[in-house]
Parts: structure tokens; sequence; C-alpha cells
């Protein structure tokens, strides 16, 4: 179901910091970049990380821009959380480049910018002297969980959503805004209000995970101009609230109005994560690997606090599969 590399493994070097955090961190354990069709998601819960000096530490990780950006956000959770996301990605490129180069990357070397759609991406002009490997990334948070996405080659996108996230509104009222005609169908057929509320979050983080793959965002990849469809496998119904589907469907995306924008040609996987989030992930398919087009997605999830603890959580009661996994 998931892959095997680095199944239900917790790196034996892993360390943790005392209460009077030591600033002379242990070195960086690398990590085995990921094959083709793979993704790597790496996720911290906010309030595991309380210690003052390991956050400062994080800050001093990052380059004066993005540190500047950091500490330009007054309320403190959300200012925590953009430098969390910040560590999160100058590490995982980090560890990268260490399994690649075998030497240690200063993470303040990396310099970040965003395309012209507002999607995050690595600045190659600044770091192209450090023959960083070929890393595609994505971020998401709630105000409970930040996760990132690492590919290789394949531009990805990831969305999380509480499950408890509340919809002021009527759903299907909302849904008429933004959803395609046939995801309101398939939102319509759904009496139960609680499954209905559930399976308009899963299509809602399907369909921005999608958008952020793209590299595009809502603004340029409106989300009535495609439609994530549910579809039937040999197991069951294609709709997945129905009772009688567990885990017997796969995603897919049908553009409607603009196609020359909204590619057919990606993957998706769907999971729930410890109980209380949904996770959406999408891939484009590298159409030079050839046998990889009906392929589904291969997907390592590790839990981790940078510099203190790594766990692999794959295949684990902390991850639920959906849709769209190997």
């Amino acid at each position: 179901m998931f892959s095997s590399l680095h199944r239900a493994r917790t790196r034996t070097n892993m360390h943790f910091f005392p209460r009077s955090f030591a600033t002379a961190a242990s070195p960086l354990v690398p990590m085995q970049l990921p094959s083709k069709m793979e993704t790597h998601i790496w996720y911290i819960l906010p309030d595991e990380v309380k210690n003052k000096d390991l956050q400062n530490h994080y800050l001093n990780l990052l380059s004066p821009n993005e540190k500047v950006n950091v500490m330009k956000i007054q309320e403190g959770e959300l200012q925590k959380r953009a430098l969390l996301a910040r560590a999160l990605l100058c590490l995982n490129y980090a560890i990268f480049f260490l399994d690649v180069s075998h030497c240690q990357i200063d993470p303040q070397a990396l310099m970040f910018k965003k395309n012209m759609f507002g999607k995050p991406e690595l600045d190659l002009r600044i770091s192209s002297e450090l023959c960083l490997p070929p890393l595609q990334f994505n971020i998401s948070h709630s105000s409970s969980l930040i996760a990132c996405g690492v590919t290789m080659n394949s531009p990805i996108g990831i969305d999380v959503e509480e499950k408890t996230r509340k919809i002021k509104n009527n759903i299907i009222a909302f849904a008429k805004r933004f959803f395609s005609p046939n995801e309101i169908e398939v939102l319509s057929a759904i009496s139960d209000p609680e499954i209905q509320r559930q399976e308009f979050i899963k299509l809602w983080t399907l369909k921005e995970a999608y958008v952020k793959a793209l590299g595009r965002g809502f603004s340029a990849t409106p989300f009535k101009t495609f439609t994530i469809r549910f579809n039937r496998t040999a197991r069951g119904s294609c709709l997945p609230g129905c009772e009688t589907n567990e885990k017997a469907y796969e995603v897919s995306v049908e553009p409607r109005d603009d196609p020359e924008n909204c590619s057919r040609n990606v993957t998706f996987a769907l999971m729930e994560l410890l109980g209380s989030h949904y996770v959406a992930v999408c891939m484009k398919k590298d159409v030079n690997i050839r046998g990889t087009a009906s392929l589904p997605m291969k997907l390592d999830v590790w839990r981790t606090i940078p510099y203190v603890e790594d766990e692999c959580v794959s295949g684990t009661e902390a991850v639920l599969p959906i849709s769209g996994f190997a």
C-alpha cells in the first residue's frame, strides 16, 4: 500500500533536545531521494514545538530575506507557523542534498521566490552553484498541522484541511459558488449532513492540491473550470460518502472551460492523517517515464520536529489511505 523504502522506520540516530536547548545542533541525517512516482510527505505539529530556543535556532537557519519575512508577521501563532514551514522546507533540501553530495549545506544559502501566480519555488539564479537535486516541493498548513510534499522532477501540490472545519453557509449554496455542476450533483446526492460536509472538505483539498500542482493557484485556475471525479472501481460505488465503498474509488480530473490550462496528466492521493486532517496530494506525471501513466503514487509519510526527531508513520494508524496509493 505504501512505499516500503522507509516503512515504519524511525531514524536510528534521532536525537532529543533537553529543556535548555543546546545551540550546537547535531549534524543532519541524510535522506534518500524520492524515486520515480514517489512523494515524501513531512509534517510538523506546531503544538509539539514549544521550546523557544529551538524556535530561535530555526530562525537562524533562514536566509536574511526569509528571516525578515517571518518577523514581519505580528500575530504570534501565525509567525510560528510561518517559521516552522520555512524551516521544514530548508531542512528538506538540506537532508536530500546531503544524500547526493555527502557534505553539509548551510540552509541559509537556500533562497526562495514565488512564481507569477504566487507558488513558492527555489530561486535557482541564486542557488544554482549548490548543484541541488531537482526536487519539487509544496507547503500547506492548517492551524494545527504543517505539511511539505517533496518529489523528484514532478511538480506537486499539497493541501491540508482539518476534518472539523466548519462551513458557515449552506454547503450546497457554498459549493455552487466554486464547484462544477458534477461536483454539486455528487454532494447533493449525500443526504447525511455530516458526511456531506466531510466530502465537501475532501473535494476542496483535492482541488486545492490540483491548482497548486499546476503552479497557477486559485485565481488563475478557478475551481469551476475543472471537475474532480471519484471513479468507480471493481470494489464498489464511485461515491466516497457511501458506506459500502471504503477505499473503493480513485480520483481523476476533467477540464471543463479551460482545457489548455487544466491538465489531465496528473495523479492524486488522498489520506486521513492522525484522525484529524485530510491531506490531498496531486503530482504531475512524468511523460518521459514509460509505463507510469496508470501507476498510483507511492508515499512515505514522516512526522518530524527538525533537528529533534523524525519518524516514518507510513503503514501505521496515523495514516489512513483513502484513494490513490500504491
